[in-house]
C-alpha cells in the first residue's frame, strides 16, 4: 500500500500543467470525487491496525500536495492572464471572464418543492425560529420527559423555572401549532423554514438543516388522501418511475404514522442500492387538535415534514451533507 501512495506521489510531482485544459484534467484525475486520491482513501479498510496511522500520514501528505499543486497552478495561470492582458494595447481582445453568480443548490432545491406543492394545492405560512416549550413540544404532544427535550437533542436559548424555555426550533411543526390557532380549517399549507438540532456533523446529519412541513386539515381527510399526496410529490420530484415505499413509523403528534422511502442507486459503490427515508408523515393526533381548540370529532387532518438536504442528496447523487456548507466554489459551480 505504501508503494502504491508513494507512486501516486510522483504522478502528482510530475504532473505539468502549463494552461487551463491541463489545471482541469489535474483536478479530474486527483482531486475530483471520483479521482485517485479519493480512490486512495477507500482502500483504508485494507491496511492492518497496525499500519493505519502510518499509511493515514502517507495518505493525507499525498492529498496536501496535490491539492497545493492545483491551488498553485491556479494562482499562477490567473496571474499570467492578467499580466497578458495588462501588457496588450489590443482592444479587440475580449474583456476578462467574470464569474456569474447563481442559486445555492439548496434554494434550488426548496423551490422546486415549493412549486410542487403550490400545484397540488397548498398555499405557505412562515413562522419564527426561536420558539417557546408549547409551540415547539408541548403543543405537539411530547410528553414532559421526551428525549427530545433534552440538552443534546436542542440548542436551549434559556432555561426557566417560572416560565417557558425559550429554543432554536427543532422542526418547523410549531408553525402548524401557530397557523391552527389563528385560522379556521379548512387549511392546507407548507412550511418551509431552518431548523435546529443539537447533533454530531457528519456525513448524514449536520446542526442546522432545511425542512418542509405541511399540514392539512378538514373534514373526512384520510390516510387515502395522506398516501396519494405523498405518492404524487415523489413522481413530481424525482420522476414518474421512482421507487417508493411507505411503513408505518411514530411521532409524538400523528396517528397512525408513516415513513416513506425512495430507492437511491448507488453507483460508486459494491451495492446496487438502498431505501433512504425522505419524510414522516401521518394523521394529527386529536390531542394536537385539542391543544389549539380544533374539535378532532368534527375536524381530521395530515401532516408530514421532510428535509430539503435529504431531497438535495438524492437528486444530485451527493453523499455527504456538508458539502451543502463548505462554499466550495467549485462545488457549487455544478449547479447554474
Amino acid at each position: 500500500m505504501l508503494d502504491d501512495i508513494q507512486a501516486l506521489k510522483q504522478k502528482v510531482q510530475d504532473y505539468t500543467i502549463s494552461n487551463e485544459e491541463e489545471l482541469e484534467a489535474f483536478r479530474l484525475e486527483f482531486l475530483s470525487r471520483n479521482g485517485k486520491v479519493q480512490a486512495m482513501f477507500s482502500r483504508m479498510s485494507e491496511v492492518p491496525n497496525e499500519k493505519k496511522a502510518e499509511v493515514g500520514r502517507a495518505m493525507n501528505e499525498v492529498k496536501n500536495l496535490a491539492q497545493s499543486t492545483f491551488d498553485d497552478a491556479e494562482k499562477r495561470l490567473a496571474r499570467e492572464e492578467a499580466a497578458s492582458l495588462k501588457a496588450s494595447d489590443d482592444i479587440t481582445l475580449p474583456a476578462p471572464p467574470h464569474s456569474l453568480g447563481s442559486y445555492h443548490p439548496l434554494t434550488q432545491t426548496l423551490e422546486e418543492m415549493k412549486n410542487i406543492f403550490y400545484r397540488l394545492g397548498f398555499s405557505i405560512a412562515d413562522g419564527p425560529e426561536i420558539e417557546d416549550d408549547f409551540h415547539n413540544f408541548t403543543a405537539l404532544n411530547f410528553p414532559p420527559n421526551h428525549p427530545a427535550r433534552d440538552e443534546q437533542d436542542t440548542f436551549f436559548i434559556e432555561k426557566n423555572d417560572d416560565k417557558e424555555d425559550l429554543v432554536l426550533r427543532t422542526h418547523t411543526s410549531p408553525v402548524q401549532i401557530r397557523l391552527m390557532k389563528e385560522q379556521e380549517p379548512p387549511i392546507r399549507s407548507i412550511m418551509p423554514g431552518r431548523v435546529y438540532r443539537n447533533e454530531a456533523v457528519s456525513p448524514k446529519s449536520y446542526f442546522l438543516f432545511h425542512q418542509v412541513e405541511a399540514l392539512y386539515v378538514d373534514t373526512d381527510v384520510s390516510v387515502a388522501e395522506l398516501k396519494e399526496t405523498l405518492i404524487s410529490f415523489a413522481k413530481l420530484m424525482f420522476g414518474k418511475d421512482v421507487k417508493y415505499r411507505l411503513r408505518p413509523g411514530y411521532f409524538p403528534f400523528t396517528e397512525p404514522s408513516l415513513e416513506m422511502d425512495i430507492w437511491w442507486e448507488t453507483p460508486n459503490s459494491n451495492e446496487d442500492g438502498k431505501w433512504l427515508e425522505i419524510l414522516g408523515s401521518g394523521m394529527v393526533d386529536p390531542n394536537v387538535f385539542k391543544s389549539v381548540g380544533i374539535d378532532p370529532e368534527k375536524y381530521t387532518g395530515f401532516a408530514w415534514g421532510m428535509g430539503v438536504e435529504r431531497i438535495a442528496l438524492l437528486r444530485h447523487q451527493i453523499d455527504d451533507i456538508r458539502v451543502f456548507y463548505d462554499n466550495d466554489v467549485r462545488f457549487l459551480e455544478q449547479f447554474h
